[in-house]
């Protein structure tokens, strides 16, 4: 972590130092309940700092800064505004939107969460990832996941704490789960219009200050989530964290102002003439060409890697992190990131798109990355819709060497957080997001899903069997492909959002009473098969077979014949013979064995 920065104990004081380069002063804001303590403060260089007798661990502060306040010139200084430490670790309570929090003069005390300071914290031995390539990843929802899961003790229901009880821990291990994906556990603040239409944002993907975790899902601040990691290595599951540095929740020059924007404004990345850059769709984007930026989301992995022991880290809309403005493969994050020693051996998962010029960019992250690969999920779920040949599909079960060349670092996946569930592809051919309140604008349009004969639920039996049948080849398609698989949690028993595509503003828990039953049991069949071989799906084998479905070997012009409904694949003698048969017309993949 960067020296100084924080709020930090040592020689019997406490303390505190922001940057805020660009302030003309500075205030420490100290907390005893609703009674604020104001401190002038020193600057040094870019920092400024004040220092406090006394061991204030668990004492809450934030900061007040003075100077310009002129929006169109990129200054929003505002003394009335109590801004978030940026390096917080811990608030006191969680961010609630309103409307005083982008207004200038008006005070924020009573709206804005105060930073706790930490008290020393324990280190967690350095120690390889529990994780390999290959490997099933399981994305799931902090409170989603356990809010309704009887087995849970209602006290930590939608927890951290609560991944680590044993009931949960069977449940991975059922599933073969390499590692968790946990979705944001920063805390967040809604957005502008969710609160006039009674939402709230439930997945986290607009945090405030990249280290501070959410009080609501992590209650037991730092303790809670290294106690929750050690639980699950104990189970030879790894953790990683999905998180967010393409933008803040201050959003755009109508946002509050909360934390960088009023300490550090500069952070964000601009146009010539001003204007706030939105590659994210959010409001604003982090400028990566910047090195303070970039210092600030090196020092935030440190340490989750150094004080709660976490495996790896997903970054949304990652082509962010390499912009400068334009994205570069070269750029200077990625060295960086190499070069910390806590870092050079963690998972690195890119999200490789953004909204912004040139923003897709998806095989064009360092080596040693692994990507979300959304082509392996449009051209699966097109071939067995029956709008993609084989060669389309058998290009993306063999590692899409098409986009990663033989190293394959290809995260397969049916389905994610954001999109339709996998229940959801196979009963609804267009999304229903009406209770989002824009009018079913948002989410994506085109989704290659389809229905079976009737949108949405059903009683008939054979729309029933079509969707189980569909949900299944699927499955197997994704359990046999080679590269990194990624399950969302529910997709393995059946979950649906009712064809809501775009559900984060909508609280849609797992419901652990309903789940199919026959589905999970299948799901943990393929895992099974796979992780007995998972060393084969690292690499797709070189000098194997392919087959029609007869036997015969594939002609060229089958391979893009729209009436070429399978074929099979035969390993190599030396990789044991496996033999991969994927049917269209049967609904059906067996696994290699």
């Amino acid at each position: 972590m960067t020296p100084g920065l924080g709020a930090q104990l040592a020689g019997g004081i406490t303390r505190f130092a922001v940057r805020a380069p660009l302030a003309e002063a500075l205030d420490l804001c100290l907390f005893d309940g609703a009674a604020e303590t104001r401190r002038p403060m020193t600057r040094v260089g870019e920092t400024w700092v004040a220092e406090v007798p006394g061991d204030l661990s668990g004492s809450s502060y934030g900061y007040r800064a003075h100077g310009t306040y002129d929006p169109a010139q990129g200054l929003w200084f505002d003394p009335a505004k109590l801004l978030v430490d940026p390096r917080a670790l811990e608030l006191d309570r969680r961010f609630v939107q309103h409307p005083r929090l982008g207004v200038f003069g008006e005070d924020t005390a009573d709206l804005v969460p105060r930073a706790v300071v930490s008290g020393p914290l324990a280190e967690v031995v350095h120690q390889s990832p529990r994780f390999a390539r290959g490997g099933l990843i399981y994305e799931l929802n902090v409170a989603g996941f356990t809010a309704l899961h009887p087995d849970v003790p209602p006290a930590i229901r939608g927890t951290v704490a609560a991944l680590a009880h044993p009931a949960i821990i069977a449940h991975l291990r059922k599933l073969h789960v390499s590692a968790v994906e946990l979705m944001p556990v920063i805390a967040w603040i809604d957005e502008r219009h969710l609160p006039p239409l009674g939402l709230a944002n439930h997945w986290g993907y607009n945090p405030v200050a990249p280290m501070a975790l959410d009080p609501g899902l992590c209650p037991g601040g730092v303790a809670e989530l290294r106690e929750t990691v050690a639980a699950l290595h104990e189970d030879g599951i790894g953790v990683i964290l999905d998180l967010v540095f393409n933008h803040t929740g201050e959003s755009d020059v109508h946002g509050g102002t909360l934390c960088l924007r009023g300490l550090d404004p500069a952070a964000y990345a601009t146009a010539p003439d001003g204007r706030l850059i939105n590659d994210t769709g959010c409001g604003n984007t982090l400028d990566f060409a910047n090195p303070a930026v970039r210092r600030l989301m090196i020092d935030s992995l440190v340490h989750f890697v150094r004080h709660c022991g976490i495996d790896g880290f997903r970054f949304d809309l990652a082509p962010v992190l390499a912009r400068g403005p334009g994205f570069d493969p070269q750029a200077p994050i990625f060295a960086e990131l190499a070069a910390e020693p806590r870092l050079a051996d963690r998972v690195m998962i890119a999200e490789p798109w953004d909204i912004g010029p040139g923003g897709y960019q998806l095989g064009r992250f360092p080596a040693n990355w692994l990507e979300w690969n959304d082509r392996y999920r449009d051209d699966v779920r097109r071939f067995w819709k029956g709008e993609a040949t084989v060669g389309n599909v058998a290009t993306r079960i063999a590692g899409s060497s098409d986009v990663f060349g033989q190293d394959c670092r290809s995260v397969n996946f049916l389905a994610a957080h954001d999109g339709f569930t996998l229940a959801d592809t196979v009963a609804y051919a267009d999304r229903h997001n009406h209770a989002n309140g824009e009018d079913n604008r948002d989410g994506h349009g085109e989704n290659h899903s389809w229905n079976c004969g009737t949108e949405g639920p059903s009683d008939d039996p054979l729309v029933i069997a079509r969707r189980a049948a569909d949900a299944r080849a699927l499955l197997g398609t994704l359990f046999a492909s080679t590269g990194t698989i990624m399950l969302t949690a529910g997709d393995e028993f059946g979950r649906s959002q009712q064809g809501n595509n775009n559900a984060y503003c909508q609280n849609m828990p797992i419901d652990w009473e309903r789940c199919d039953a026959a589905l999970e049991d299948h799901v943990a069949g393929l895992a099974a098969a796979r992780t007995a071989r998972l060393a084969e799906y690292t690499r797709f084998p070189e000098n194997g077979r392919w087959l029609s479905l007869e036997g015969a070997p594939m002609a060229d012009w089958q391979w893009q014949d729209p009436a070429t409904q399978g074929f099979i694949h035969e390993d190599p003698p030396a990789r044991g013979g496996g033999r991969l048969r994927v049917d269209r017309g049967a609904r059906a993949v067996s696994l290699r064995g």
